[in-house]
């Protein structure tokens, strides 16, 4: 039997400054490609000529006006021809065995909705290995084993194609946990696949991260929708928790109101009380208190992680 056909997608927003080193990392996969598709999501600082200086067919760039980066991947994904789409952002590269690893867990473990690998992170003091599962095959029960490491993020995922057909895309106008919204979706009907070899570096050093200011999104989609009383605990628990670590970056960057609906919402949690406490705390504070107070407390909670704590 052939092996699947692999799609890498790209979305590209004010990365001229990684992007080139990203792509690199694809093409110098054992394993390569059918395509690499970027889709620039209406660049200002030069991104798309530098996807453009880099030659291999392989690599196609796809220009569309300032959408978000849900739109830029669903514009990809669309693009695509792939039986397989790999996800990577603009910021983030693989090592060279990514895509044989993930097709390699395609094959030997058909019928699951995410493939993923465990990654690396690239932070300002070093690379750290992220907290991850530590067996290769398909994840007993995704959303109860989240609540203790990663075992998705986009840049270390692959999506069989059939799959978006069945769930949908991203969700378009989410700018903030818009991964966790798609993972929830997928993993309510399907497993989810995980290899332990660190095969990704998740960059947190790359330049355009999220802006400061908030501005509310504009978008059909919520976590609220996502809640099922009549769900397992653990599937509502990890909605919570994707919601309410939504609800304290909104509170850092001042948006009050949509942080203390989420509060209320999901004040059910069991697992995630503290960070619903945080929430709490951080929307009665006055807002521009906020961003010094959360930044302390992640360069805290950073260097603890960094030990193993």
């Amino acid at each position: 039997m052939a092996s699947p056909t692999v799609s890498v997608i790209i979305p590209l927003y004010n990365k001229r400054r990684e992007i080139g080193g990203t792509l690199r990392s694809v093409l110098a996969q054992t394993l390569q490609p059918l395509e690499i598709v970027v889709v620039d999501d209406g660049s200002t600082d030069g991104s798309a000529e530098e996807v453009e200086a880099v030659a291999s067919p392989l690599v196609r760039l796809v220009r569309q006006p300032n959408a978000g980066v849900c739109a830029a991947r669903n514009r990809a994904i669309a693009e695509s021809r792939g039986e397989l789409v790999a996800l990577l952002d603009a910021d983030d590269e693989w090592e060279p065995e990514f895509l044989d690893e993930i097709v390699a867990l395609y094959e030997e473990f058909p019928g699951c909705g995410i493939y993923c690998t465990a990654f690396n992170i690239v932070s300002r003091d070093g690379v750290f290995p992220a907290r991850t599962p530590e067996r290769r095959g398909v994840v007993e029960n995704f959303f109860r084993d989240s609540a203790h490491c990663y075992i998705a993020i986009p840049s270390a995922s692959a999506v069989p194609r059939r799959v978006f057909d069945e769930v949908g895309g991203f969700p378009e106008g989410m700018k903030i946990a818009e991964d966790l919204h798609m993972w929830i979706r997928i993993a309510r009907r399907y497993r989810v696949c995980f290899s332990p070899r660190r095969l990704c570096r998740y960059s947190k050093v790359a330049s355009n991260r999220s802006a400061a200011s908030y501005t509310p999104e504009r978008t059909a989609y919520s976590f609220e929708t996502l809640y099922d009383p009549a769900a397992p605990e653990e599937y509502n628990e990890f909605v919570a928790r994707a919601a309410l670590g939504k609800a304290l970056i909104i509170s850092t960057k001042g948006g009050t109101e949509e942080a203390a609906r989420a509060a209320r919402f999901f004040a059910y949690t069991k697992t995630y009380r503290r960070t619903l406490r945080k929430v709490r705390v951080l929307n009665a504070l006055p807002a521009a208190w906020r961003p010094r107070l959360i930044g302390w407390y992640n360069v805290l909670a950073w260097k603890i992680a960094r030990k193993g704590l």
